[in-house]
């Protein structure tokens, strides 16, 4: 006979990770492979989400997710979502990729929903609390590395300095990393309720989280969802990720 319900094993939670997709010029939604498998194998449901900023939508399926997950882009933030002219060197400015974003980020700050923001998606929670980017490193940041490659790839590009005590000096198990580079931007001002855990030689913020305890947010300048296969710091990353939102229900 089949065991009863109070004596049966529970299964394992699996937490719900919304993921934000990219706006080709055929429009069509889509997003590279590594973000739904790198969460899938840290434990976690990817589904990815298609870029209609409307809010209703956006807050009904806020509802069922346990954590979202903001990918990278190809394309620039406006800057006049942080109060800048363009610069000469602004690329591709994707209106429904700011505004899904931008939305999805004060209903997961309204409700607490834990946040990943890789590369673009970093960039998106900082402006969302009140912060300013680069808008090309390499016309305003003075001896700059080359952080821009043309595709992210599992190249390692340059090493980071990582605040001690932070959680990725935690996950890293050092003081320095290295990491693969694929963007032209990045933060500038640092917006509010967020801390700077790690930087590149050049000053390039490479990563922030909320140090507020009733917070789970982060986000990273690079791509750890490309060869997290082979890079346990990476691994760490996402794993970090998906157990807080076990331990959060």
């Amino acid at each position: 006979m089949p065991r009863s319900s109070s004596t049966a094993a529970s299964p394992a939670k699996h937490p719900l990770i919304g993921i934000t997709t990219r706006l080709n010029t055929d429009n069509t939604f889509y997003l590279r492979r590594f973000y739904g498998e790198a969460v899938e194998s840290a434990g976690g449901l990817p589904i990815y989400i298609p870029l209609i900023p409307k809010r209703s939508y956006l807050e009904s399926l806020s509802d069922k997710l346990d954590g979202l997950m903001l990918s990278g882009s190809a394309s620039d933030i406006n800057p006049e979502l942080y109060r800048q002219d363009r610069h000469p060197n602004l690329g591709t400015v994707i209106a429904e990729r700011d505004e899904t974003d931008m939305i999805l980020l004060e209903i997961a700050e309204e409700r607490a929903l834990p946040v990943f923001g890789i590369c673009f998606g970093l960039q998106s929670l900082n402006v969302s609390r009140g912060g300013t980017l680069i808008q090309d490193i390499e016309a305003q940041v003075s001896n700059p590395l080359k952080h821009n490659q043309e595709h992210a790839s599992d190249q390692i590009t340059h090493e980071i300095e990582i605040e001690p005590g932070s959680l990725l000096a935690r996950l890293a198990g050092a003081k320095m990393a290295t990491v693969n580079s694929s963007h032209h931007q990045a933060i500038a001002e640092v917006g509010r309720n967020l801390q700077v855990m790690a930087r590149a030689s050049d000053g390039v913020i490479e990563a922030v989280i909320d140090p507020r305890p009733d917070r789970f947010v982060f986000g990273v300048q690079w791509h750890p969802e490309v060869g997290w296969e082979n890079d346990r710091f990476n691994q760490a990353i996402f794993k970090v990720f998906i157990e807080a939102l076990v331990r959060n229900e």
